[in-house]
C-alpha cells in the first residue's frame, strides 16, 4: 500500500503546470539546497513569463483549452495504476495467508473433520415388550414328529440349528418344521443327548437367518420372561412371567433335571423346546421343558448349561443317534405320544385356560364350527362366574379320525361372595383342523 502512495506521490509532483490566466506551461525547476534564494524569490524567478497582453482574446482561449488538456491527463493514468497496484498487494497477502494457514493445519484435527457419528454416541433405545415378541417369533418354530407328536423350537446360529427337547424328536430322525410365516420345511436330528433333555435340529432353509441372541449369564429370581412356543399346535404363541425360583432338581423319566429354572410362565403341551427369553434383553435364556399338572409353575433347561454340548453337535453332527425311551406318566404337560393322550392334554388345557382367565387362548381351542355357532363374547360371558374349575378325565375313545374325551368337572358358581359348588359332565370330541388339534365339539349336562 505504501509503494502505491509513493508512486501517486510522485506522479503528482512530475505533473505539467500551467499558468491560470494565460494557460502557459511553467518551467519549474527543483530547488537546489545549496541556494540561498529566498521562497518568494524562488516564486518569482519560476513563475516568471512573458505575457503579451496585446494578443487577441481567440489566443488567449486556445492557451485556455491546452491548460484544461494538458491537467486532464493525470488522472485517467493515475487511478487505474492505483487500483492495479492495491489490487496486486491484496491479493498477495491473502495468498500468502493462506498458503501458511493451510500449511498449519496439516498437522492438526481441524483439517479433517471427525464425522458426526464418532463423535455423537447415539443412545441405545431398549425395544419394548412388543417388538422383542414380533422379532423373537421369527426364529421359534413348531416341530412334528410322524407319531403326531408336537412340540417347539428355536434358532440359535446361521447354520440353521434349531434347540428343542429330547423328548420332543426321540425316536425321529427327519422331522417336519413349520415357521412363523407358515413355511413347512424338512428337518434332520443332528445331536440327541440320552441324559439331558436337549436335542438340535438342523434345517437347511433357515441357513443363513439371522438367530436369537443366547444369554452368556444365568438369570436370577424376579427377572421378567417370555415362554414362546406352539402350545397344543398354536403357533406364534407367548404367555409371560417370572423367575420364581432357581436350582431345581427332578426327575421325569428316562431325565434328570438338574438346576433348573421355575417361571410362573405356564407351560402348555407343545411348549416344549420353545425358548425362556428374558422380556429385558431379549436374549435366551432357558429351554422350557416340562409343566406341572396346575399349569401355573413350569421349567426350564439353562441354556447355559448346555451350550457347550449343542454347539458340539453343531461342529460335529452324530452319524448315529441313540436309542431314547421316554415317560409321560407325572407329568401331563409332556406331550403324550398317543392320539388320546394329546387329546386328554387339549382338554386339560382348556380348563387351565379358563381358571387362569385366559378366555382368548381356550376359545382358540375351538374348530372353526364350533366358534361360528358360539361368538367370543357368549363364550366369554357363560364362564365370567366360574370361580374355578377341575376336572377328571373319565373315559377316553379313539374314533379313528377324531378322540372323544369324557370329563366329569366340579366348578365353583356364583355372584358377589356367594358360591356354589356344582358338577357337570361333559364329552369333548378332539380332531385335526388345518393340521392342528382343536376341539371340534362338545355336550354336556349337569349332575344333581
Amino acid at each position: 500500500m505504501c509503494i502505491a502512495i509513493n508512486v501517486v506521490h510522485m506522479l503528482w509532483m512530475r505533473r505539467p503546470r500551467f499558468c491560470p490566466k494565460c494557460g502557459t506551461e511553467l518551467k519549474v525547476e527543483p530547488r537546489s539546497s545549496s541556494t540561498s534564494e529566498s521562497p518568494i524569490d524562488y516564486q518569482r524567478a519560476n513563475t516568471r513569463v512573458s505575457i503579451e497582453k496585446d494578443k487577441d482574446t481567440q489566443e488567449v482561449e486556445m492557451r485556455s483549452t491546452k491548460f484544461k488538456r494538458g491537467s486532464s491527463l493525470f488522472w485517467p493514468i493515475a487511478i487505474p495504476v492505483f487500483f492495479l497496484l492495491s489490487a496486486v498487494i491484496v491479493g498477495s497477502a491473502y495468498y500468502y495467508h493462506q498458503f501458511h494457514l493451510n500449511h498449519e493445519l496439516k498437522n492438526t484435527s481441524l483439517q479433517d473433520p471427525v464425522p458426526a457419528s464418532s463423535t455423537i454416541k447415539k443412545p441405545d433405545v431398549p425395544m419394548d415388550l412388543r417388538s422383542i415378541i414380533q422379532v423373537a417369533q421369527k426364529d421359534v418354530v413348531k416341530i412334528e414328529v410322524d407319531n403326531n407328536k408336537l412340540g417347539s423350537g428355536f434358532l440359535y446360529n446361521k447354520s440353521g440349528d434349531i434347540i428343542t427337547n429330547a423328548h420332543v424328536v426321540e425316536g425321529a430322525k427327519n422331522v417336519k418344521i413349520t415357521t412363523s410365516d407358515s413355511r413347512e420345511l424338512e428337518g434332520t436330528v443332528i445331536g440327541i443327548s440320552q441324559n439331558v433333555d436337549i436335542a438340535v435340529v438342523r434345517v437347511p432353509g433357515m441357513a443363513n437367518t439371522n438367530p436369537l441372541s443366547i444369554s452368556n449369564k444365568k438369570a436370577e429370581i424376579g427377572d421378567e420372561v417370555l415362554a414362546l412356543g406352539s402350545p397344543l399346535g398354536l403357533q406364534n404363541t407367548v404367555t409371560t412371567g417370572i423367575i420364581s425360583g432357581v436350582g431345581r432338581d427332578f426327575d421325569i423319566a428316562p431325565f434328570h433335571y438338574s438346576d433348573a429354572y421355575q417361571i410362573s410362565a405356564p407351560i402348555a403341551p407343545g411348549n416344549s423346546g420353545g425358548p425362556l427369553i428374558n422380556s429385558k434383553t431379549s436374549e435366551v435364556l432357558g429351554i422350557n421343558t416340562a409343566g406341572t399338572d396346575q399349569g401355573t409353575i413350569g421349567f426350564s433347561i439353562p441354556i447355559v448349561n448346555v451350550l457347550s454340548l449343542v454347539e458340539s453337535w453343531s461342529k460335529t453332527p452324530m452319524t448315529e443317534l441313540p436309542s431314547i425311551s421316554t415317560a409321560t406318566t407325572g407329568n401331563k404337560n409332556v406331550q403324550n405320544s398317543s392320539f388320546e393322550g394329546t387329546a386328554q392334554d387339549i382338554v386339560n388345557s382348556f380348563y387351565q385356560s379358563i381358571n387362569n382367565g385366559d378366555y382368548v387362548t381356550a376359545y382358540s381351542l375351538f374348530g372353526s364350527s364350533w366358534q361360528e355357532k358360539m361368538s367370543y363374547t357368549k363364550f366369554r360371558n357363560g364362564y365370567l362366574n366360574t370361580r374355578s374349575s377341575n376336572i377328571e378325565i373319565l373315559n377316553t375313545v379313539n374314533n379313528g379320525d377324531t378322540v372323544t374325551v369324557t370329563v366329569l368337572i366340579s366348578a365353583q358358581e356364583g355372584t358377589e361372595g356367594s358360591y356354589i359348588n356344582s358338577k357337570y359332565q361333559a364329552d369333548y370330541t378332539i380332531g385335526y383342523e388345518n393340521h392342528q388339534l382343536k376341539i371340534l365339539h362338545g355336550t354336556g349336562k349337569k349332575i344333581e
